[in-house]
């Protein structure tokens, strides 16, 4: 027996899932040099985007954390952004040096290339419901979740479907047809 969702919640994802798509169509066509964002601050907006259509187990948290590791330009772009991909009390983007610290995190980014630095943050999250977000090519191979990759024409992801699942996390249909590659 499949649960109907109010029609106001069905509207509001529409409006989500249309305002992801004008997001990444517009940073991966060639005319976002125009807008005058750099690389941090799209990649930022992105990771935004990137929580709005997550959804993780059980309630809301209080608070929200946006985590990132090794990649500071990264995390003071984060910190303009708005604060409420869901309805939670407070949302928080802070700087974590060690994999421990990033257990109490929704989302951890990890600015890292290096494939056994990448490997040690995955494994002491264990299979705790972070959604993890690489910055490489590397991150992807490494298995995040999300991996974010810069090309020619913008930015692009890739997203490791089985390993957000693995994680108790759910991915918008939407944001999985956007996704240059889902393994």
């Amino acid at each position: 027996m499949t649960k109907r969702l109010p029609a106001a919640t069905l509207q509001r994802r529409r409006r989500q899932a249309l305002a992801l798509l004008a997001l990444l169509a517009s940073a991966l066509s060639p005319v976002r040099a125009g807008l005058g964002l750099d690389d941090a601050q799209l990649k930022a907006a992105f990771i935004y985007r990137f929580a709005q259509f997550t959804q993780w187990p059980g309630p809301p948290p209080q608070e929200f954390s946006y985590c990132v590791a090794s990649a500071p330009a990264l995390r003071e772009a984060m910190s303009g952004l708005p604060q409420k991909p869901h309805a939670v009390a407070t949302v928080k983007v802070r700087s974590v040096s060690e994999p421990q610290q990033a257990l109490g995190c929704q989302v951890l980014v990890l600015g890292l290339s290096e494939r056994a630095d990448l490997l040690r943050w995955q494994q002491a999250l264990g299979g705790e419901p972070v959604l993890v977000v690489g910055d490489s090519a590397e991150a992807f191979r490494a298995g995040v979740s999300i991996a974010l990759l810069v090309e020619p024409n913008g930015l692009a992801f890739r997203i490791n479907h089985s390993e957000a699942k693995r994680r108790g996390l759910s991915l918008s249909s939407q944001m999985l047809k956007l996704a240059r590659e889902v393994k």
